[in-house]
């Protein structure tokens, strides 16, 4: 692993091999983004991410460079691409999604990772607390599994006649797999059944058999940034086979799903560039404290409703931050 040397104060006192390495300032900085978005995809969280670089004062190929990684879905290459970062070298990594986060931390351990969306850091093993992160790791958590249990809630109120619920998740993502299995327990306290659903490759997605979903027994999508990337593929299956869902963010909901509950996550990725901003300028990864998101959103699309004949309660169209007409 290439290592980088660097001197303190007019002594020049060399630090010792394990601190963090520190960005050069007598160049331009390298950013490197490790997604799993497609190559020529620009979702809008990256879009969102960029965005806040500009806002910062910062323009690729200018006075930073921005290094993308794309694993189009495929989360099994992410090893091969976080190596490929450190071996550039990049100053920092932001990742996208929680199963990047250990395989560029397996990566590197002096780099500065900024985790721009995942679930529980601490749960999960990849920091030491919210409030003081500890080495190179910190950034923004989904608070995934709690949500989870919010949108089964609002799942049993939308549709109090459901027996079961079908729980869509992707088998090689370890918070989602977390989050299935705790909302198969909790389904089980309020008399539903689960019923797994697993999709691990875009492949899977498209390859979804009728036979393994049941009107009845609508879905809750756990967050995945390869569903999210093809939200627009899994939303036309699950309305093809006529069940209705709860997604995690407000994406889908605009783009013909029936609802979403969940943060904001383009607003993640704004924040994000922040935190790049300021370990640029010399700030410490383990005392930049995880944060929580900032926006939490419950849109309805009443038109996607409508079209598989789907009948909502008032009371819940009430509570919507917003219901699409």
């Amino acid at each position: 692993m290439r290592r980088r040397e660097f001197f303190v104060g007019t002594g020049a006192t060399l630090v010792a091999k394990h601190a963090l390495a520190q960005p050069s300032l007598s160049r331009v900085p390298r950013v490197g983004i490790l997604t799993a978005a497609r190559p020529g995809q620009r979702p809008s969280p990256l879009s969102a991410f960029i965005s806040g670089l500009s806002e910062l004062g910062y323009t690729d190929g200018r006075n930073i460079t921005l290094e993308f990684r794309f694993a189009a879905g495929d989360y099994s290459v992410f090893p091969t691409l976080a190596a490929e970062l450190v071996d550039l070298p990049v100053d920092i990594i932001v990742v996208d999604g929680g199963s990047a986060v250990g395989p560029a931390m397996a990566a590197t351990k002096t780099i500065p990772i900024v985790i721009a969306t995942a679930g529980d850091p601490v749960a999960l093993g990849f920091v030491a607390s919210l409030a003081r992160p500890g080495g190179n790791v910190t950034g923004f958590s989904l608070v995934s599994i709690e949500l989870n249990l919010k949108r089964l809630d609002i799942l049993k109120q939308a549709f109090p006649t459901a027996l079961a619920v079908t729980v869509v998740f992707n088998s090689q993502n370890t918070t989602a797999v977390t989050g299935a299995q705790a909302i198969v327990e909790a389904a089980e306290k309020v008399g539903l059944k689960a019923k797994l659903l697993e999709l691990p490759t875009v492949e899977a997605i498209r390859k979804m058999s009728p036979e393994a979903v049941d009107r009845t027994a609508p879905a809750l999508v756990i967050p995945d940034a390869m569903f999210w990337n093809n939200r627009g593929l899994l939303m036309e299956l699950l309305a093809a086979r006529k069940v209705p869902a709860i997604y995690p963010e407000r994406e889908y909901a605009d783009d013909g799903g029936i609802m979403a509950y969940g943060p904001n996550v383009p607003d993640n990725f704004k924040r994000a560039a922040g935190y790049v901003d300021r370990i640029l300028k010399g700030a410490n990864p383990a005392e930049l404290p995880i944060q929580q998101p900032a926006r939490f959103e419950f849109v309805i699309n009443l038109r996607a409703a409508r079209a598989l004949g789907v009948e909502l309660p008032q009371a819940m169209l009430s509570s919507a931050d917003e219901v699409i007409e």
